[in-house]
């Protein structure tokens, strides 16, 4: 990345405050995942299928145990991070997704480093990822190791890289 770049990658990340989802921001989490998930050429007959899986609830974001963290950037809705316990000592990366015109600025690897830190948190020793084979790099530069593939929720057929993260002890 050019010096100017990077600098201004670096301001974008300085400009950004993370704090937990609102209940009633459920609606404006699910077109941003639509609006990212596109961003990969996928046709409308794809995102239709995704659509259900992508889409946040209210009550998704007040489910026990869950970690919905909303990036922020002059008050508008930067990214999100959500994470779960699975078990005991393994969490998933439910979804992840930055607004388009603002990926590659570092917002998506600050949401991926606060959902380590609240699984880690929250006892877990593995983060799981389930990710679109588009986002797989950014997973892999994020240190995730990929351990198999896991199947689609939303295409029949799918299969899609399942990756581990695993977290220090603490």
């Amino acid at each position: 990345m050019p010096r100017a770049a990077g600098a201004a990658a670096a301001a974008v990340v300085a400009e950004l405050s993370l704090r937990h989802a609102r209940p009633a921001e459920a609606e404006a989490l699910s077109s941003l995942a639509l609006r990212s998930k596109a961003v990969w050429g996928y046709d409308e007959a794809f995102m239709a299928a995704c659509r259900d899986e992508l889409s946040v609830s209210a009550e998704d974001i007040d489910q026990a145990g869950t970690r919905l963290t909303v990036a922020e950037r002059g008050g508008q809705l930067a990214g999100y991070s959500w994470v779960m316990p699975v078990s005991e000592t393994v969490w998933e990366l439910e979804a992840l997704f930055v607004e388009p015109e603002l990926m590659g600025l570092g917002i998506g690897e600050k949401l991926f480093r606060q959902a380590v830190d609240q699984a880690s948190a929250g006892g877990a020793r593995t983060l799981s990822v389930q990710s679109d084979p588009q986002a797989a790099r950014f997973y892999e530069k994020a240190g995730c190791t990929k351990v198999g593939e896991k199947a689609s929720g939303s295409v029949a057929g799918r299969m899609l890289p399942l990756y581990h993260y695993t977290l220090s002890s603490r």
